[in-house]
């Protein structure tokens, strides 16, 4: 016979507190006196209580949980944002639900799924969302933001880092190191980073009088990165320098010209990335990049968030933080074939 379960009416009897109390004691950062959370932790240790998550959403009408969107995990990128910000909402008793969705016709189907999830609020990470979508949230009084992605409508929270400063240093940095032939492996065509990190980057080389020397579409995509490479290395004379607009498809580009190509990085090609993802540092790659402020830009994000689902007042704010260079031997600071000490 299946033993029917502890209830909270149990918990408060031995405990010798109401049943409120028991509740607060099990809801996050709910007040409650030490004592007394004392008394009623110790008799849901001995009668072996459970709280019933479901149970208290209805009664609380919040299910605690956070939609995640997600475009893709085999970018390190994204896998060590999502980390911390699993980490980040745990400590506000909050817990993910992940959605994947490749594109934005998906995306409206997983939407109607997180709708029925009754998720508090949505985290969109580097997945697209349309003004109709956002407007039926909105409508809903869901609080959405997006986090390295930006849209141009109103009434969504977004944050990013400079995307477009970050393209800008890349073209200047390569200009200054003496290359000219400079060529570019760019993310996908839709994407509000790939859009801002080139226009930043053409807009440096016109600045100093230098045209990009040839530029394929790698879609944030290893295997694509790869064929975007070879495309630009078919015939000679070949580009003597390549930013790809992430680190993901930078490491792509390394492996296809040492590994397949026998060109060397970086005495006969520089490589510049975007992100500063962990192996970006590995010995093997030593690639020079853009970090992106992974922690801060998730902080924001998270405190946006919160604070429209304590509220109930869902409203768009725009946060857009800095970038900073981090130069290793992929593209020396000291100008062709010279490797540095970082």
């Amino acid at each position: 016979m299946k033993k029917r379960p502890v209830t909270s009416r149990q918990v408060a009897e031995l405990a010798g507190v109401s049943q409120s109390a028991v509740s607060r004691c099990f809801s996050p950062h709910a007040s409650i006196a030490p004592q007394t959370r004392e008394k009623v932790l110790a008799a849901a240790q001995q009668l072996g209580y459970r709280p019933n998550a479901i149970a208290r959403s209805l009664i609380t009408r919040s299910s605690r949980t956070i939609a995640v969107v997600m475009t893709q995990l085999d970018n390190p990128f994204y896998a060590q944002m999502l980390e911390y910000a699993a980490r980040r909402f745990q400590q506000h008793g909050y817990h993910l639900l992940l959605f994947m969705s490749s594109n934005e016709q998906q995306t409206a189907g997983v939407m109607a799924d997180i709708l029925q999830s009754q998720a508090d609020g949505i985290l969109m990470l580097a997945a697209t969302l349309s003004s109709s979508l956002a407007s039926e949230c909105l409508a809903r009084g869901i609080p959405v933001v997006l986090i390295n992605r930006t849209v141009a409508f109103e009434g969504v929270s977004q944050v990013a880092s400079d995307n477009y400063r970050g393209g800008y240093w890349v073209g200047e940095f390569l200009v200054s190191g003496g290359y000219r032939r400079i060529a570019l492996v760019a993310g996908l065509a839709d994407s509000s980073t790939s859009r801002q990190r080139r226009d930043g980057f053409m807009a440096a080389l016109a600045a100093q009088g230098v045209s990009c020397w040839g530029e394929a579409c790698g879609d944030y995509d290893f295997a694509t990165a790869q064929a975007a490479t070879r495309k630009l290395f078919e015939a000679a004379p070949y580009p003597d320098a390549v930013f790809a607009a992430n680190d993901h498809m930078a490491i792509a580009v390394i492996d296809t010209l040492s590994g397949e190509l026998g060109l060397r990085v970086p005495e006969d090609v520089a490589v510049v990335g975007f992100d500063d993802i962990p192996m970006a540092a590995w010995p093997s790659y030593r690639l020079t990049t853009v970090q992106q402020p992974v922690e801060p830009m998730v902080d924001e994000a998270v405190a946006l968030l919160l604070a429209q689902i304590a509220s109930g007042q869902v409203a768009g704010e725009r946060k857009v933080l800095p970038v900073t260079p981090i130069v290793r031997a992929s593209a020396p600071a000291t100008g062709r074939g010279v490797a540095s000490s970082s």
